[in-house]
């Protein structure tokens, strides 16, 4: 299993360039079934994550591109009237794939963004009095542009609080840039690159994920983080129940890609900024940066 895992990381790796540390953030996301929200610039590689995953894991994938004029039929599917048979046939949407790709998410309107809400939350649809089951497994990788952008809608909170990670890819090192630049094309090496496991062997390793062992320390110092954010004067609102889970989730799909069974109290310090960052809104500006995470980092100790 830890074979397979580590194998994922370094195929990843050769197409994502010098950026160990954010596959390594996707990759748990997925583990634990999870959606995961990357926001950068443009041109950074977050499509070419997303598909680079997809195929690493042997899962069907599918990319929407979001814009501006998009419906909730464009992503979820429509029913079509057939004259020979007289009834009306559902034709899926985009939607139904093990890996979506929602490209550049908030360019889309608010609507149409809420209608990936039932999907990430229940595994399923409803339409026109219908409900209808997504594949085995799930997952919902989305990227979005920085606000400040031209032509974005931001997402509510709702919105946020369903994506168990957000990440960033940031600029690559002189190295990888210097790789890259004098290297073959990322879509080509993406044509020819192998998956390392099955959708089966996921499924396997994601029920190991939940057995990995947190320790009752480990819970105290989860409830104190939850806790101080809910009183502190620092944010707006505190973390809910579901960032609580989210962050034990992500804390053990961490403590497994490294190798071990139980999780430490640095597991939950690698993935709380991913977890925490897009959750929590600073009191005195209203917005979520990383002053926020530092303010918990010191608050509380470690056990």
């Amino acid at each position: 299993m830890h074979a397979l895992l580590n194998q994922a990381i370094q195929q990843a790796g050769q197409i994502i360039l010098g950026k160990e540390h954010v596959i390594r953030l996707a990759l748990a996301c997925l583990l634990v079934r999870g959606h995961l929200l990357i926001e950068d610039l443009p041109g950074l590689g977050k499509t070419t994550l997303a598909h680079a995953l997809a195929k690493i894991l042997g899962l069907q994938y599918s990319r929407i591109q979001f814009t501006a004029d998009m419906l909730p039929a464009d992503i979820l599917g429509v029913s079509i009237y057939e004259r020979d048979s007289g009834d009306f046939r559902f034709h899926p949407g985009p939607i139904f794939a093990q890996v979506v790709l929602a490209d550049e998410i908030n360019r889309a309107t608010p609507k149409t963004q809420s209608a990936l809400l039932e999907a990430m939350e229940e595994q399923q649809i409803s339409i026109e009095g219908s409900t209808h089951a997504l594949p085995e497994p799930f997952f919902v990788i989305a990227t979005q542009n920085p606000a400040n952008q031209i032509g974005t809608f931001p997402l509510p909170e709702s919105q946020l609080d369903r994506f168990l990670l957000r990440i960033e890819l940031g600029y690559p090192d002189s190295q990888a840039e210097r790789a890259l630049l004098s290297g073959e094309s990322r879509r080509d090496l993406l044509k020819h690159l192998p998956a390392v496991m099955t959708a089966a062997q996921l499924l396997s390793i994601q029920s190991a994920v939940h057995k990995v062992k947190v320790s009752p320390a480990l819970l105290d110092y989860v409830q104190a983080l939850l806790e101080f954010s809910r009183h502190s004067h620092h944010f707006i609102t505190g973390l809910s129940p579901r960032a609580g889970l989210a962050l034990l989730a992500a804390s053990r799909a961490w403590a497994l890609l490294a190798g071990r069974d139980f999780v430490l109290p640095e597991d939950v310090q690698a993935v709380l900024p991913h977890v925490v960052g897009h959750r929590l809104q600073l009191a005195h500006s209203g917005t979520q940066d990383q002053s926020s995470l530092t303010v918990l980092f010191q608050a509380v100790a470690i056990p």
